[in-house]
């Protein structure tokens, strides 16, 4: 059954798809085969494997107990057990369920029928040894078909009943399930390095940033953290100053008359905090475009101001439900590196290859890659089919004429417009959704939004939204992990530790401190009274990019002895020479610690 939440899952036809949709089957067989009394709830496939959510009662299972169902499972699959597919009324289907005490499943049918989701007013079951399930399919032929030694079952949560936090409370467990053995064994090992890689592990070793019970979801930045935030934020402005972006900020609150007038009420209000000022209730804003309009309408605007550009680093607030919060990848205040583009219909090709030029170019400093979605109109939206459209068209017109492969998402778009959505690709090979050019015809309408054109009389502007390193905290989390915590020389909190053989080489050490110091490095020297061989262990466990030792030798000839993170090799270089290669090294913003600038050491 097609899970409600957000999950992703290979497409239908694909043999994957079945082989994990099977095995979803498989399990709940096993389950109810072993416990009678449980319940089923849905059982989709996912992106790793399959999960199926049953509601134990009063007698839940542990752990402990996944091997018996696992075992149970692989008899079943031995059994070669036909799936076979079937259809039944509304009235059949409740009948059935309520004669084996499913009813999650009856509250589902029903649904599925009342909205028009089932077709024909049928719904489908399959059926294999005895199992049967209320079921969209597809299925192999039959259970022996699964591949052996290919899945896994994995872990136990819980999960509420369609995501509510208001209903029951189930038992939710994952299996992992791919094509063969080795791709199994190859997914456990690149989990295992992404739970070293866990940033929010990460996170409290490095002194980056933590989260409190005092603030769910809003997270509290160390100054090790704001060291990189400051530097990604630096390029930003870097960049967005290139492209002829002016930068705006608006404030944190607003009037509830202005979220009626954008939209946001009707469509968003579920994820939005509000507070009474004055006997006058605003909303805290989760999105920054209603004030870039008022800043847009203030004033006459010509076509020759167009297009206009107003970029904002402005934090947001969304009421994100608790069950969902994680690190800073999900978190309920985050900043948000939001533009609106203000234009003519002309120049909307134009501005979606630049913006789509400037996500190559920061995407590329910070080497990684990612893959494109064209997200289309969903049930709840604003604007006219004619402009929906128009605007999807130009979206896809723009990806073509740049030759970007893409898929289709459909439904996925914003209420107010279709998007382009730019899922990064960190080292793990996980896929994250960033970046986003989204084409909006409708909020203009909504503000009465007007410039002057040549002709002399009034038009309506088109509007882009957009981000390109989305939530800055998100962002902050997926680089932890994409770098495993060893960030580049340009981003590291700290840049350089410096390691003093012996306290009679403090002199020249400070001297170096304050070399570096005024060049605006972040720098640090060890006069930890820990041995020198631990000193260098210290560096390395915080993963500082570059270790400049310090003796007797270095101090006469005023030269460092230079180390590099995860490096055994070292080489001694002038201390001017050590200086001008850092410098390099951070105004090219190199990928790594290793590489992208000529080093005067082999690397």
């Amino acid at each position: 059954m097609s899970d409600v939440q957000d999950v992703i899952a290979p497409a239908q036809e694909d043999v994957l798809y079945r082989i994990r949709h099977s095995l979803a089957h498989i399990m709940a067989q096993a389950v109810l085969e072993l416990r009678p009394d449980a319940k089923l709830a849905f059982g989709p496939p996912v992106d790793f494997g399959f999960y199926y959510d049953f509601d134990f009662g009063d007698t839940p299972i542990g752990e402990k107990d996944l091997e018996e169902i696992e075992n149970r499972m692989r008899k079943i699959i031995k059994e070669k057990q036909p799936f076979t597919r079937t259809e039944m009324g509304l009235d059949e289907a409740k009948s059935f369920l309520e004669q084996n005490s499913q009813a999650y499943k009856i509250e589902y049918a029903e649904e599925l029928v009342e909205s028009g989701k089932a077709g024909n007013g049928s719904l489908s079951f399959y059926e294999n040894g005895g199992f049967i399930d209320m079921c969209e399919g597809p299925h192999l032929e039959h259970t022996g078909e699964v591949p052996k030694a290919c899945f896994k079952l994995d872990r136990m949560s819980g999960s509420y009943w369609r995501g509510d936090e208001n209903r029951p409370m189930l038992t939710r467990i994952y299996g992992l399930a791919f094509e063969s053995k080795a791709q199994l064994k190859e997914y456990i090992e690149r989990r295992k390095l992404a739970m070293e890689r866990d940033h929010r592990k990460l996170g409290e070793e490095l002194e980056l940033f933590s989260m409190h019970p005092e603030g769910p979801g809003f997270p509290f930045i160390h100054p090790n953290g704001m060291a990189i935030i400051n530097e990604l934020l630096r390029y930003w402005r870097e960049e967005h100053d290139r492209e002829g972006y002016v930068e705006v900020r608006t404030p944190q609150m607003l009037d509830v008359g202005l979220w009626h007038q954008s939209g946001h009420w009707d469509n968003y209000q579920e994820n939005m905090y509000f507070t009474q000022i004055d006997e006058r209730e605003f909303a805290v804003k989760p999105m920054n475009c209603p004030g870039g309009m008022l800043i847009f309408r203030t004033g006459l605007k010509s076509y020759r101001d167009l297009p206009l550009r107003m970029a904002e680093l402005g934090v947001v607030h969304r009421h994100e439900k608790s069950g969902v919060l994680h690190g800073l990848t999900r978190v309920r205040m985050f900043t948000q590196d939001d533009a609106h583009i203000f234009m003519t219909p002309e120049q909307i090709q134009d501005e979606i290859d630049g913006v789509i030029n400037l996500i190559d170019r920061m995407y590329a400093t910070l080497r990684i890659n990612y893959k494109l979605e064209l997200s289309t109109r969903p049930e709840k939206s604003i604007g006219t089919d004619e402009q929906w459209e128009m605007a999807t068209n130009a979206l896809e017109t723009a990806l073509k004429r740049k030759g970007k492969a893409y898929q289709i998402n459909e439904g996925d778009g914003a209420f107010y417009g279709p998007k382009i959505d730019f899922h990064m690709e960190d080292a793990l090979g996980r896929t994250w959704q960033c970046a986003t050019i989204q084409l909006d015809f409708a909020m203009p309408d909504k503000f009465d939004l007007t410039y002057t054109g040549p002709d002399g009389e009034r038009h309506r502007p088109v509007l882009i939204h957009r981000v390109v390193l989305g939530a800055i905290e998100r962002l902050f989390g997926i680089l932890i992990e994409h770098y495993g915590g060893a960030f580049p020389t340009w981003l590291a909190p700290t840049q350089v530790r410096i390691v003093p053989v012996n306290e009679d080489v403090m002199p020249y050490v400070e001297e170096l401190y304050a070399s570096l110091r005024d060049e605006f490095f972040r720098v640090e020297i060890d006069e930890s009274s820990e041995s020198f061989g631990k000193k260098i262990r210290n560096a390395v466990t915080r993963k500082i990019p570059n270790i400049w030792i310090v003796g007797a030798k270095e101090a006469e000839n005023h030269e460092v002895t230079w180390r590099r993170y995860c490096r055994k090799d070292q080489a001694t270089v002038p201390f001017e020479q050590a200086i001008e290669t850092l410098e390099r090294l951070r105004a090219a913003r190199a990928a790594d610690n290793y590489d992208d600038v000529d080093l005067p050491l082999e690397v």
